[in-house]
């Protein structure tokens, strides 16, 4: 509240305003804390925990500081990795903060304008941002006083601060303008790819980062071979060491580091006069859902597509099967958590796969026209299994698990048949059209003569996915909260399926050149698929209920 003024002339009023945001604050202290749900004897030591974790984050984009001698260009890099972790934070940790559809219970009815309240959010991620970049600050702040001396240091505090105004204010427009161009109930599915896309890029960045800064060209790269950073915000906040006498390379340093200071307030000014009157009206429909459609007379509607349900009939031979495939592909795509944590696996098996082979400081093109001679592209085959295990372990989580009591209201003699129709319905919807993409890469790579790996890996991987079905994952479909998984001897159960693939994997490697033992190979995988999918579609009522004694 020291700058109450600034705030009363962008239209805020001051008394409400600290009445929201020492509110705000508040809650933040009272909240439990998500992770692990620690008990209250260990909550207090969170926040140091915290401040370790976030510091180690602050390591991974550290390395321009070390790697490349052109001061402006190193920190033009290191304020590039920040502001991009800092954005994804802001996506994915605080949209629930930004956009928290309670006040429309609690402050839309007061006379509270619409300045007030969007500042007041702002001010509230501002300060919980800071008690996170400054333990995230801190190994790039003492590395540039050891580097470069105490002036360094003691003008790093000031970008920084200017970075992540920008990161809060450029999320906010982000946000806000696409409340203004979409509908409001299409918000939070927006906001979910956004979450998909932050996670992949942050953990590319964890993989692939540290790769790139390890070859000796880095130390030479030079600010004028890049002429157009000059219009990035990242460069004029690097711009700010040219202030004690780091030389730059290219022209308009005045200009340029003057828009470092300028260019936050200007979005704060936007954002607060122009984007905020239509805000609070665009909230109030975050969470609301339309249940009446506007028909025009006369004009019938045309039915949505069943061709899900056609692969129900094709795929299974019994109503209860059908029953459990038509469950799973309708819940999948209508469950925004199922999407948030199954879509990232996707991403992270390919750039997993680009970690694995530049492993010896090779570069990827050369690994790729190797990929044959090594036989790495089985590794690739085979790792395809975790989207099926990532997909199967959410598709029986379910917040709204209450409404599985239709399972226990009807006649079903053997659950075990509707938990197939479900394992297949995930089969067929999420990991057969990713393995293709896969399978259509190796051909490209080894040619036709990988037809036979590409067989035998897909069997040999749903063989491995219906283990773990029969063994660790007997429940219905959406039917289950989060908290009772993996307890007990179940974790032990769950480490043993995972010898599976490697027996697979290591026996599919040693007969990778002998066509008859990989023919036989495949002839045992499929029967074994066989007697395993038969025995899950045979579990009974008493089989699930002595799992859940356990």
């Amino acid at each position: 509240m020291l700058f109450s003024g600034l705030w009363r002339s962008l239209g805020a009023d001051i008394v409400q305003l600290r009445a929201i945001l020492s509110t705000r604050l508040m809650m933040d202290n009272r909240r439990p804390i998500g992770i692990g749900r620690q008990q209250k004897k260990t909550r207090k030591h969170y926040g140091v925990r915290s401040m370790i974790m976030y510091s180690v984050f602050g390591f991974f984009y550290m390395f321009p500081l070390f790697y490349v001698n052109d001061r402006i260009l190193s920190m033009t890099m290191y304020f590039s990795l920040f502001l991009t972790i800092m954005t994804m934070m802001l996506l994915t940790d605080f949209s629930s903060v930004l956009f928290d559809s309670r006040d429309k219970y609690i402050l839309f009815p007061r006379p509270v304008n619409d300045r007030t309240l969007v500042l007041a959010r702002l001010l509230h991620v501002f300060i919980y941002l800071l008690r996170i970049v400054v333990p995230m600050s801190l190994p790039g702040w003492i590395a540039l006083g050891f580097l470069d001396g105490w002036k360094s240091a003691v003008l790093f505090p000031l970008p920084l601060l200017l970075m992540v105004s920008m990161a809060l204010f450029f999320v906010n427009g982000i946000y806000l303008l696409v409340l203004k161009l979409v509908k409001p109930e299409k918000f939070k599915d927006i906001i979910s790819y956004f979450q998909v896309v932050a996670s992949v890029v942050f953990f590319a960045c964890v993989y692939l980062l540290p790769r790139f800064f390890d070859s000796e060209h880095t130390r030479d790269l030079k600010m004028a071979d890049y002429p157009w950073a000059r219009y990035t915000p990242s460069y004029w906040l690097a711009l700010c060491w040219s202030w004690i006498g780091y030389p730059v390379q290219l022209a308009g340093t005045a200009v340029l580091s003057s828009l470092a200071v300028i260019f936050p307030f200007v979005c704060m000014y936007v954002l607060i006069r122009w984007l905020a009157p239509t805000f609070a009206r665009r909230m109030a429909g975050i969470d609301t859902v339309d249940t009446v459609e506007n028909k025009r007379p006369g004009v019938k509607r045309e039915a949505p597509g069943q061709f899900y349900k056609k692969l129900a009939y094709l795929f299974n031979s019994s109503d209860d099967a059908r029953a459990g495939f038509t469950i799973a592909w309708l819940q999948s795509s209508r469950s925004r958590s199922f999407r948030m944590r199954v879509f990232p696996t996707f991403a992270f098996i390919p750039v997993y796969f680009v970690y694995i082979l530049t492993q010896n400081h090779t570069s990827f093109t050369h690994a790729l026209l190797h990929l044959k001679d090594h036989h790495k592209h089985l590794i690739l085959l085979y790792m395809s299994s975790f989207v099926m295990i990532n997909a199967l372990t959410y598709a029986t989580i379910s917040d709204q698990y209450k409404a599985a009591w239709v399972y226990y209201a009807i006649p079903l003699q053997t659950p075990g048949k509707v938990m197939l129709g479900a394992l297949k319905a995930i089969w067929i919807k999420y990991f057969l059209p990713f393995f293709i993409v896969i399978a259509c890469f190796v051909l490209w790579i080894c040619g036709a003569s990988a037809i036979i790996d590409i067989v035998l890996a897909l069997v040999n991987v749903t063989l491995f996915i219906s283990c773990i079905a029969r063994i660790s994952q007997r429940h219905l479909p959406f039917s289950i909260m989060e908290q009772m998984k993996d307890r007990g001897s179940r974790v032990v159960k769950s480490i043993f399926t995972m010898l599976i693939p490697f027996t697979l994997g290591f026996g599919h490697y040693f007969s990778i050149n002998l066509l008859w033992l990989k023919l036989l190979f495949l002839v045992l995988s499929a029967i074994m698929l066989w007697l395993v999918a038969d025995s899950y579609s045979n579990t009974t009522w008493e089989n699930m209920m002595s799992r859940e004694a356990e």
